[in-house]
């Protein structure tokens, strides 16, 4: 197969030429939110310093005791040297040339006064402490948790509000059950049984117990067959039927019975 490599009539056909057009620049919309930012947080030679730092002259020269605190002078104070806590300081102590006040009398009787104020004051109860060394530290009892505060409660021997609660709750759920029971033997769709039924019963599953366990004592140890796998499964379900039969007339003495 050959390919003609020779020029066409087509080719003298001005072809415009075709540019690809390039899709827009992309701009992040952040772009001012951070020329802000970065332009709000920055310092004039914050880290590099000044980039011309102005030359000292010849009579500007570091001198002594220049960098040191001028206080200043008699002239220059406005007034007398006062201390900070001169507005709330105790008054002076009097001086020997000032006369106190003299004729002064009262007609107190101080005797009386302190001896009525001894009488009539309540004693302080000593403070309840303990000894934990031998060379006697003594320390308060009461917040060490040795002393049994809690009995000087006023709800102490008291039976809690929840008990209480939960005791009516139970009364009146078994009040409404009562009533339900009461309402449905009324309609005969329920029978009590008897203190002597349930006792004939009970031993009757018990009787039947015994039984099934003698013949269950009496199988193969070595069950090899079918049927005796079958037989030893029936025998142990059938026990276990029984006694959970047992202990519910056991656990409960008031048994109905639905019609």
């Amino acid at each position: 197969m050959s390919y003609n490599t020779e020029g066409t009539i087509y080719d003298l056909i001005a072809v415009e030429e075709q540019k690809k057009a390039k899709p827009p620049r992309y701009v992040s919309k952040f772009k001012d939110t951070v020329k802000t930012e970065t332009t709000s947080k920055r310092d004039d030679h914050k880290t590099m310093g000044q980039a011309k730092v102005p030359v000292p002259t010849t009579d500007n020269y570091l001198k002594k005791h220049s960098k040191e605190p001028v206080l200043p002078t008699p002239e220059q104070d406005s007034g007398k040297f006062t201390y900070g806590d001169e507005d709330h300081r105790k008054p002076p102590i009097p001086s020997k040339d000032d006369k106190p006040l003299m004729g002064l009398k009262t007609t107190k009787n101080f005797i009386t006064t302190n001896a009525v104020q001894n009488i009539t004051s309540v004693p302080k109860r000593p403070e309840k402490k303990y000894v934990d060394t031998r060379n006697g530290d003594a320390h308060n009892l009461i917040p060490s948790g040795l002393e049994p505060v809690y009995v000087q409660k006023k709800e102490f021997g008291e039976v809690p509000e929840y008990i209480v609660k939960r005791k009516e709750e139970m009364i009146k759920a078994q009040d409404e059950y009562n009533q339900y029971v009461a309402e449905y033997m009324r309609r005969g769709a329920m029978q009590k049984l008897t203190e002597d039924e349930r006792r004939a019963i009970l031993d009757g599953l018990k009787t039947n117990w015994e039984d099934i366990h003698d013949q269950y004592q009496g199988l193969s140890v070595v069950t090899d067959t079918a049927p005796k796998k079958n037989r030893k499964e029936r025998m142990e379900a059938q026990m276990k039927q029984l006694e959970r039969d047992i202990e519910m007339f056991e656990k409960h003495k008031i048994i109905y019975i639905a019609n």
